[in-house]
């Protein structure tokens, strides 16, 4: 019975003081914060089992643990050279798409953990990264080769609408009033919206509304199948600018095959929107 009383203050004890040290000590470690982990841990696990130690000497060790790497954290915010010094630094294990085998070695890295780290970002050729460094945290952060870079809208002289979170509405089975506000809409138009996809409320285990106003739900019995949403006459305004876009693109190019594509995509995309019209508009 000791034990667990003891064990269970020590765990109180330890998440307040979690708590106050914040997130960063959950997240990728530094090795300051990874030392510190292992020794307050190691510190909870004696004063919760060793029942010849004095409880509050081991809550006093804790806090001395605590405290110290606290007061350090408020002087790094202000300090530089102090956050250089307890946090380190990254390393640079890749520039100008060449490995630069000195930083390796002082990192103690090999090729073969190097070839490990960047396939877990998704890069399986050593030659198509531009640049790598190596985190203080221990993580791998990966530039590629601009050509070999994600195509995005503003490549292309896009300017999309601003996207807003997904708010999460019914929560099992529970209407949630704050995310519903930040919509913008009310439980009027919530309770409508599943009138129209013929569910209930209470068979409701998930609800979610998008940037786009669309409501969709996951229900409690999955054998019930719920319809899509319909289309919005925002698709339909959409899909004409990009016609108008791919003849503009088609007009301005002088590229032969590009000029060629792009009139192809216009007329593919025209058929599109006269085939669908009648649907898109309501």
């Amino acid at each position: 019975m000791s034990i667990v009383i003891r064990s269970f203050f020590a765990l109180v004890f330890l998440f307040v003081l979690t708590r106050i040290l914040g997130k960063k000590q959950i997240s990728q470690l530094t090795f300051f914060e990874y030392v510190l982990g292992i020794t307050i841990g190691d510190l909870a696990g004696a004063i919760s089992t060793d029942v010849d130690v004095e409880f509050w000497h081991g809550v006093i060790a804790i806090l001395v643990w605590v405290l110290i790497p606290l007061t350090l954290e408020i002087l790094t915010l202000k300090s530089k050279t102090l956050r250089l010094w307890f946090e380190g630094r990254g390393t640079v294990v890749i520039k100008d798409g060449k490995i630069l085998e000195d930083n390796l070695k002082k990192e103690r890295y090999t090729g073969d953990e190097l070839l490990a780290q960047l396939r877990t970002k998704s890069v399986f050729r050593m030659a198509d990264v531009e640049f790598a460094m190596l985190e203080a945290s221990g993580d791998l952060s990966v530039l590629l080769k601009s050509e070999l870079q994600p195509l995005t809208p503003n490549h292309l002289g896009m300017k999309l609408n601003i996207e807003k979170p997904t708010q999460s509405v019914i929560m099992d089975g529970v209407i949630q009033d704050e995310p519903l506000a930040a919509t913008g809409r009310g439980r009027g138009w919530l309770h409508t919206e599943l009138v129209k996809l013929g569910v209930t409320k209470e068979n409701v285990f998930l609800a979610q509304v998008d940037t786009h106003g669309e409501l969709t739900v996951d229900l409690y019995d999955d054998k019930l199948k719920v319809p899509q949403p319909s289309e919005r006459p925002a698709l339909l305004a959409t899909l004409k600018k990009c016609e108008a876009d791919l003849e503009l693109f088609s007009l301005t190019t002088s590229h032969p095959q590009a000029k060629k594509m792009y009139e192809a995509c216009s007329v593919q995309l025209t058929k599109v929107i006269q085939d669908l019209y009648m649907i898109l508009r309501t």
